[in-house]
Order: structure tokens, then sequence, then C-alpha cells
């Protein structure tokens, strides 16, 4: 099984917009980090699309192996 590429080893802090859908890379080899750039194309991954139900700022990963995407929990701590 193919493995996402770590885009970064620390999730990005991002002020999320009440009611906005966002599009996060989950195959890490996006130019638009933590955001989907299409460059999953021709791979098993697809982007996990969400909403947010609130305004807030979350911590959102970027080393792509979070077990509760698009949010970090810890896993980066692994590759450090």
């Amino acid at each position: 099984m193919e493995k996402p590429k770590v885009a970064a080893k620390e999730p990005t802090l991002i002020d999320l917009e009440e009611g906005k859908n966002y599009a996060w890379c989950s195959c890490g080899k996006s130019v638009n980090q933590p955001w989907c750039s299409g460059a999953h194309k021709g791979t098993n991954f697809t982007p996990h699309i969400f909403r947010a139900e609130k305004a807030v700022t979350e911590a959102i990963c970027q080393c792509k192996h979070t077990k509760t995407p698009p949010f970090c929990d810890g896993s980066h701590m692994e590759f450090l």
C-alpha cells in the first residue's frame, strides 16, 4: 500500500471559516499544503473534504499520518 509523503514534521495552525468547505491534501504532494492541489492524480489518494462547523483555529496535519484527518493527532512525533 502506498504511503503518503510527509509534507512537514509539524502541524500548521489554520483559522477555519465557519461554513467553508476545505480539501485537505492526504498524499503529501500538494504544492499548496495543507490543502489539495490535485497532485494526487495517478495515486490511490483522494483529498479529505470537510466543512468547518464554526470559526476556529485548528492544528492541521502536515505529516499526513493522522488518524483524525485533517486534524493533528500527534502522529508527526514518529518522524522527529
